[in-house]
């Protein structure tokens, strides 16, 4: 037989997933999406931050004060959100388009190409493949680790910001009843936390959704700011003095105060969400709402706002944002800016909330954090995601911060600490990013860390005074979710490289067996023949009449078990890539010799498309040295679920195996016949790995204290935690069908 074809079927545009394109109309669409998910926390911003600045229950500031402080947070929304985020930070993304501290450190550590054509090879010698690094120098590989808790304590935060958000922006706006129903004041707390129980509710409805409900408020809440703000600068025209930078540094230099840094951060709180973002929308859409919408608003709005606490200081001082805002407190004007106050600050909490869906995407895809099931919503961006557990988490935590904290100074002073934490993280992050990646000047990378990481350190240094009046808690839950996910990323890579190590090629453990008829046919000797297994050219013609199982000990001993062939179907699912046979197959061998007519060794691929039709769904590689043994590539969309049919399987193996030339039409039909017959039911297994910690000798008089750390986070936590977030549990296989082959993983 001079040439077979052992492979069929072939899955077009295998690419990579790519950045959201989109020109003209479409572009103008996006743009305005991103008024309700991205700025929204930005735009609600004007409600909080002067009177974080300057309580109520102090003092109003002075004219020159006012000046400084507006000033401070013009420049702050320049440097930080406009320059650093908007302009910089989006030149950074992965190449997949996604954004936010987590994403530069993918491009620093980017993952290794997969090479899913190679995964359906079971017969090769050689499996593992190491990336180079001798490029990089040995600080490449010696700082992933101390680079990987950097970025994953940026993460953690930005989780946590998921938190405080809903809860400070809701509050605030609730608040402003009490400006003209003092008597309802103590009512503030439960009504804020119906408005957050409706919006974790409606998650459910999809980014998509609630996108195009939520930005037309968003314009309108930007207009409103953009139009008080107008009219607000003309009671007090020395406001315009702020555009001058050095109002703000005489600010601190005159009052010696450096705390008012952090209410001046509360101005940027949603800045983070610009770069987060990115997967979801795309680097101009961003720019362009940011440039034309949300920007001059700000400014304008924060400039009236100014100028109303010169013009009236001792009344507006009371509620900075609500005092301000022209005509009677009890006004048509005031009440249809209280609604869209309400409205905007239910988006702000949206911008988070979908950053925190997005960050944890990367995270599951990066194995950082536990398979949460996740449900796309969109048809055509792979990035708008909805994560029910992440989403109800989120809920309880707003809803408790909302009950205990009760006072809104509080709140603030929690909310700014993370911010400015994950403002010097991404500062660290893309400086790295522009010397190691993009190969920039190293003077380049060091300006940058300069100008940026001095304006981060002074925020995180105002906001770090906080800790003990509030921004404890912020800490707390971000130290909690960095725990989880270095437990779970450190669990994982071990696991995972287990699972490598301990694969096989399929011929040093599956030998042919010939009788003395087939030896007398071929004309040959039996260690020719067993040879022969080795060569993928052999024809069909001198398979063998029977198989062995060969475990190979320590002592250099074989026990030799004769495998049956039973009449069944199963399927191993490969759990991580490369060439071989899972481990979890050597295992079901040993256990029970005996081998299924039809073998499948599955190995899944995403593409970056909604859906994949089901003619393109696998690609079927026959393996020639052991009859009934594929290899597929299960290929899926994005959106589509995980439910191998195994019936379109089984007759894609049938056509591949009916493209084979050389046989007998009566014995291929006999062939075809069993092969459909046997896998009438199917049986999927897959491992489950039962973690020990291996003893590490660290020679070291800490050793058994190291070992027992290992140990308990390894047997202890991990261990557990891959129990209760099992790879199977989105899957749409019938669970009856589903066999776990449990596999001691000494890691």
């Amino acid at each position: 037989m001079s040439s077979v074809k052992l492979e069929m079927g072939a899955m077009a545009g295998r690419q990579s997933r790519k950045p959201v394109t989109v020109k003209g109309i479409g572009l103008i669409i996006l743009s305005f999406q991103t008024l309700g998910i991205i700025y929204s926390d930005l735009g609600t911003s004007p409600l909080y931050t002067l009177n974080g600045i300057w309580p109520a229950s102090k003092p109003a500031p002075s004219e020159e004060d006012v000046i400084g402080g507006v000033s401070a947070i013009i420049w702050a929304l320049t440097m930080l959100p406009l320059i650093k985020y908007v302009i910089i930070s989006l030149y950074f993304g992965t190449k997949e388009g996604e954004g936010g501290t987590f994403a530069l450190y993918q491009g620093v550590y980017p993952p290794v190409e997969r090479d899913f054509d190679s995964d359906r090879v079971l017969t090769g010698d050689s499996f593992t493949s190491h990336r180079s690094v001798a490029s990089h120098g040995k600080w490449y590989s010696r700082f992933r680790w101390p680079l990987l808790m950097w970025a994953l304590l940026g993460t953690s935060l930005t989780l946590a910001d998921g938190v405080f958000t809903p809860a400070v922006s809701v509050t605030s706006a609730v608040g402003g009843i009490a400006v003209v129903e003092p008597a309802v004041l103590d009512d503030v707390e439960s009504i804020s936390i119906a408005f957050l129980f409706v919006l974790f509710v409606g998650q459910q409805s999809g980014t998509a959704r609630l996108s195009y409900l939520f930005s037309p408020i968003s314009i309108i809440w930007f207009l409103l700011l953009f139009s008080v703000g107008v009219y607000n600068v003309t009671t007090a025209p020395s406001i315009f003095r702020a555009f001058d930078p050095s109002r703000a540094i005489m600010l601190f230099v005159r009052t010696k105060d450096y705390d008012l840094l952090a209410g001046v951060i509360l101005a940027l709180t949603g800045s983070e969400a610009v770069f987060a973002n990115l997967g979801q929308f795309n680097a101009a859409s961003i720019r362009l709402s940011f440039s034309t919408v949300v920007y001059p608003s700000l400014v304008l709005a924060y400039l009236g706002q100014g100028a109303r606490l010169i013009a009236d200081p001792d009344n507006v001082i009371q509620n900075v944002f609500y005092k301000s805002i022209p005509g009677n407190q009890n006004g048509p004007l005031f009440w249809i800016i209280f609604i869209f106050a309400i409205l905007a600050t239910l988006t702000a909490s949206q911008a988070i909330i979908t950053a925190v869906f997005s960050l944890s995407q990367q995270l599951i895809n990066m194995k950082c954090l536990p398979p949460l099931r996740m449900i796309y919503t969109s048809e055509t961006i792979q990035g708008q995601i909805y994560i029910p557990a992440m989403n109800w988490l989120l809920m309880i935590a707003s809803i408790a911060v909302v009950g205990a904290f009760k006072d809104l100074a509080k709140l603030t002073n929690a909310y700014g600490f993370s911010v400015a934490t994950v403002f010097f993280v991404t500062t660290v992050l893309i400086t790295i990013h522009m010397i190691q990646v993009k190969r920039w000047p190293m003077i380049v990378g060091l300006g940058y860390f300069l100008v940026w990481g001095f304006l981060d350190g002074i925020f995180w240094g105002a906001t770090l005074k906080k800790v003990p009046h509030g921004a404890w808690v912020s800490l707390m839950l971000g130290v909690i979710a960095l725990s989880i996910m270095l437990v779970w990323t450190w669990g994982k890579r071990l696991e995972d490289s287990f699972d490598r190590e301990n694969r096989l090629s399929l011929r040093r453990f599956i030998v042919p067996f010939y009788t003395p008829e087939d030896q007398k046919r071929h004309a040959s000797k039996p260690e020719e023949i067993v040879e022969s297994a080795d060569d993928d050219d052999t024809p069909e013609a001198h398979a063998p009449s029977g198989l062995y199982y060969v475990a190979h000990d320590r002592d250099g001993r074989d026990e030799v078990k004769e495998l049956t062939r039973i009449p069944s179907c199963a399927v191993f699912h490969k759990v991580t890539s490369g060439k071989g046979v899972p481990h979890t197959f050597v295992g079901f061998i040993q256990q029970w010799p005996a081998l299924p007519r039809v073998v499948i060794f599955l190995s899944i691929c995403t593409l970056p498309i909604p859906r994949v039709s089901p003619e393109e769904r696998y690609t079927v590689t026959k393996v020639r040295t052991v009859e009934g043994f594929y290899g597929v590539t299960y290929y899926l969309g994005f959106r589509d679920h995980h439910d191998v049919q195994v019936n379109h399987v089984i007759e894609q193996i049938c056509t591949l195996e009916s493209t084979i030339g050389g046989r007998d039409p009566v014995a291929l039909k006999a062939l075809l016949d069993t092969i459909r017959d046997v896998s009438q039911v199917a049986t999927h297994i897959t491992p489950h790995y039962h973690v020990l910690s291996k003893p590490v000798d660290f020679a070291h008089v800490l050793s058994p204290v190291k070992n027992w750390i290992r140990r308990t986070v390894l047997e202890g936590i991990y261990r557990r935690m891959a129990t209760m977030f099992p790879e199977t549990a989105n899957w749409l296989t019938s669970a009856d069908q589903i066999v776990h082959v449990g596999i001691n993983a000494s890691i």
